[in-house]
């Protein structure tokens, strides 16, 4: 007999433990050993089969074991110690509050957050890698609001057929079970915001605030009773329904995220944030919002863009265009066609993201473009991810070269106490009393081979269990009251080379490369003297057929009875699972089509724990890869076509565990150690793990995107708004005239007949300006290497400077350096200037002599 409603009653703490409850519902402790220490000390089993989640165990611990504890006073010590601990780390200065004007708030929206396994409010790297962000803003003390929406279902549960299929189901969270609360007015009425719809309608969203360590998360539910049915399901699922759903989840992440924060800044008191950082486009309606804002305050539609684009920042994750949310122009003109942006004229709206650009297609509203035009800083996730969005976004910068286009990168980073094993943060608090791992002396011959190769060892051992306890609860799920396979005793073997695969299973990962060749995996899988074995992981999107396919590929090879015990696929991936697979890896594996993996952090989160990466040179690989900390599968980018690729990219991986992998970790010496494997393992903790680390990220973001943004958003707003509305009128008037501008003429001097290094390249550039003034633009000499195309490469732009009077055409003249031999080639260019302008492409307009 099944509920026809369930929910979650909460537990009354004894009076001398209340501060469980304080500790349990402020999730730094998903990533603060002693604290999860403590509550495992409550109840170990009960620990283990709530997930480790305090909210759950609390909820089901015998209240006698309570009392129990209650009048422990070494416990209640604790407890009480742990809770003023919690106080310091969350009141004192940290690293941010040491900065000279630093914004006092930042808002970061993303449309998941992966932050614990007791809130499953992601689907893979970008929520995971948007909770990494929080938890170490957390730890620096960076003052972000965090945005999302709460999802009553989550992204969805996978499970696994007799026949290898994905079958998908969607348990419905209780918000009562979680680390939760309601943002309230002071009357005790939950907080609301409001979205007005097409047809007269109403969407309405309570606001749930989450504690992550320092850091207030705002998700936005709309399963309340101010919506009709309808409407209620807006937040039913992560990345679910259609078109139309997902506009609705895209316009309440935007517009209503930042109706949320004002609500939160009003009621709490909190700062207001200066800087708006779109993790992705799927917020990127936040803009408008807050350009309807500045309407309302008198500002013009253009003035009140300038004021956005200085203070907001757009992160892109996708390297594909398929990533990438489109929509229907006739549906988003539907939307804000209403109430919903008062002041902002839908022309307005729709031409920030039609793809009225060579190579778009008008009839889409894409929302990567709209969150490039409403930013004035924009960056990718790796340095190679950074130049494949230069390139793919680049018509919205026509004429620039590819390196112009205003797109930077910051190379993603893993919350390393999150992901690092606590068997490992344990080493390294007895031998660098108590260092953090990503900071110690691994190097170091305080720590020996011996350890080190010990704490791998226990690791693997983790892992097998883990993965015979969730085999053995998948085949209890399908098979209720059947006992287990006998062979499920022997799955996996804590002795041997472990290579560990796991991600979301689009086709472009190539989830079945290592299947290329069936019988020569079969060969590596078997070897008599260095065999391996494979542990597989990732949940393929529901309508991802074709992911599904490759799942079941996979699953079938993994059933048959010869390998079995060497290969397994674990339903079901989540981070409960990524906790223990990562550590208890020798190798992680990642092989994906060069280039379309943006960053690729589970990679990371595997070398913290001192595993070595297996991978083709893309996303953060291709920027760390030193030939020491793993290997580099090679990729055939010149081959014929897909087939041809797949197979040399194959053979190499073969060869790669064959010849190269599997003998180094099994040349052992008498100790039973791997010296050279071992020699492998400090090198990537000592040199990846401080890279590689989330702090090193948000570090970089504060730094070069945060504090820049906040210095332009008070620049840009100073007197009234003034400077906003002066650069809208010049930006009117630049664009206006620039189809007249252009290069007339260049002469040259100054070099002999055979240029020598040492000669000076005089130029004078006339440019015809069109009525606009010499201090408007930006005339450079643009020169480097020449090819036979002419194209430059290796530029270096050197600015010309006006000659005095008042000719028309105006003059502008400079001397070029010879200061290096071979071939050489010049241009002349001229991009608009203004102070206010963050790059010279910003405006997209550029004339280039011919």
């Amino acid at each position: 007999m099944k509920a026809i409603r369930r929910f979650t009653v909460r537990t009354v703490l004894p009076e001398r433990l209340t501060g469980l409850e304080e500790l349990s519902t402020n999730l730094r402790r998903s990533w603060h050993q002693p604290t999860r220490q403590l509550f495992r000390s409550i109840d170990p089993r009960l620990w283990d089969a709530t997930g480790n989640d305090p909210i759950a165990l609390l909820g089901a611990v015998d209240p006698s074991r309570l009392d129990q504890l209650a009048s422990d006073d070494s416990f209640v010590s604790s407890v009480d110690a742990l809770v003023a601990e919690l106080h310091d780390y969350l009141e004192k200065p940290r690293w941010y509050q040491s900065l000279p004007d630093a914004p006092a708030s930042i808002a970061y929206f993303s449309p998941e957050f992966g932050i614990a396994a007791a809130l499953p409010q992601y689907s893979g790297g970008l929520g995971i890698l948007a909770g990494d962000h929080l938890k170490a803003a957390s730890d620096l003390g960076v003052p972000i609001i965090g945005v999302g929406l709460f999802y009553r279902a989550g992204y969805f549960r996978q499970a696994i057929s007799r026949e290898g299929w994905q079958l998908e189901s969607y348990p419905v969270l209780d918000p009562d079970g979680l680390p939760l609360t309601v943002l309230r007015h002071p009357d005790g009425t939950a907080a609301h915001i409001v979205l007005a719809l097409p047809d007269g309608k109403a969407l309405s969203a309570r606001i749930w605030q989450v504690r992550v360590g320092r850091i207030p998360l705002l998700l936005l539910d709309t399963d309340i009773p101010e919506n009709e049915d309808g409407l209620r399901s807006v937040t039913d699922r992560l990345y679910g329904g259609g078109g139309e759903h997902r506009l609705l989840q895209e316009l309440l992440l935007g517009v209503g995220g930042v109706r949320a924060i004002k609500t939160y800044v009003e009621l709490t008191g909190a700062a207001a944030p200066e800087v708006f950082h779109t993790n992705e486009g799927h917020a990127g309606f936040l803009g408008l919002e807050r350009i309807s804002d500045l309407i309302g305050e008198g500002l013009t539609f253009e003035a009140a863009l300038q004021v956005v684009r200085a203070g907001t920042v757009f992160t892109t994750h996708t390297p594909v265009p398929a990533g990438i949310d489109r929509f229907e122009v006739d549906l988003v003109q539907r939307y804000v066609s209403t109430d919903l942006l008062p002041g902002v004229a839908p022309e307005d709206v729709l031409a920030l993201g039609t793809e009225d650009y060579e190579g778009g297609d008008p009839t889409k509203f894409n929302m990567a473009v709209m969150g490039l035009r409403l930013a004035q800083r924009a960056n990718g996730v790796s340095k190679l991810h950074g130049e494949v969005s230069r390139g793919m976004f680049g018509a919205l910068w026509p004429g620039f070269d590819a390196d112009d286009v205003p797109i930077t990168s910051v190379t993603n980073g893993v919350h390393a106490p999150t992901w690092t094993d606590p068997m490992l943060t344990a080493l390294a608090a007895e031998k660098f009393a108590g260092a953090d791992p990503t900071t110690c002396d691994w190097m170091s011959p305080a720590v020996t081979d011996a350890d080190l190769w010990s704490v791998k060892h226990r690791m693997r051992e983790q892992l097998v269990a883990d993965a015979r306890r969730r085999v053995s609860l998948a085949w209890q799920e399908q098979n209720p009251g059947v006992g287990d396979p006998s062979w499920f005793s022997e799955l996996l073997d804590p002795d041997v080379l472990t290579i560990g695969f796991a991600r979301r299973v689009p086709t472009y990962k190539r989830l079945t490369l290592m299947l290329h060749d069936p019988e020569r995996l079969r060969a590596l899988l078997l070897h008599p003297e260095r065999p391996v074995q494979l542990v597989i992981a990732g949940k393929s999107h529901p309508a991802d057929d074709e992911g599904k396919r490759l799942i079941q590929r996979l699953v079938e090879f993994a059933s048959d009875p010869e390998v079995r015990r060497r290969i397994v696929f674990l339903p079901n991936y989540d981070i409960g699972m990524a906790k223990i697979l990562y550590p208890g890896t020798d190798v992680w594996l990642n092989n994906p089509l060069r280039p379309l993996e943006a960053c690729g952090t589970s990679g990371m989160k595997a070398a913290l724990n001192g595993s070595l990466n297996l991978s083709i040179l893309d996303g953060w690989w291709a920027e760390y890869y030193d030939e020491e900390n793993g290997w580099a599968i090679p990729s055939a980018d010149s081959a014929g076509d897909g087939a041809e690729r797949d197979k040399l990219e194959a053979d190499s991986l073969y060869d790669l565990i064959e010849h190269q992998i599997a003998p180094r970790f099994y040349d052992r010496g008498a100790d039973g150690v791997p010296e050279r494997w071992v020699a492998s393992i400090r090198h990537t903790l000592a040199t990846l793990s401080p890279e590689l680390s989330a702090e090193r990220m948000v570090t970089e973001y504060v730094q070069r995107l945060y504090v820049p943004a906040a210095q332009a958003e008070r620049r840009i707003t100073a007197d009234g708004y003034r400077p906003a509305r002066d650069l809208a009128a010049w930006r009117s008037r630049v664009t206006a005239a620039w189809p007249r501008v252009h290069v007339a003429h260049v002469e040259s001097g100054g070099v002999d007949a055979v240029p020598q290094v040492g000669d000076e390249l005089h130029l004078r550039a006339s440019v015809e300006l069109d009525g606009l003034s010499t201090s408007d633009v930006l005339v450079e000499v643009v020169y480097g290497r020449a090819h036979e195309s002419d194209r430059l490469d290796g530029v270096t732009h050197l600015e010309l400077e006006p000659a005095e009077g008042d000719a028309r055409p105006a003059v502008f003249a400079g001397t070029v350096p010879l200061a290096r031999a071979g071939s050489f080639g010049y241009t002349v260019r001229v991009v608009p200037r203004n102070p206010l302008l963050a790059s010279p492409a910003e405006l997209g307009l550029i004339a280039v002599a011919e």
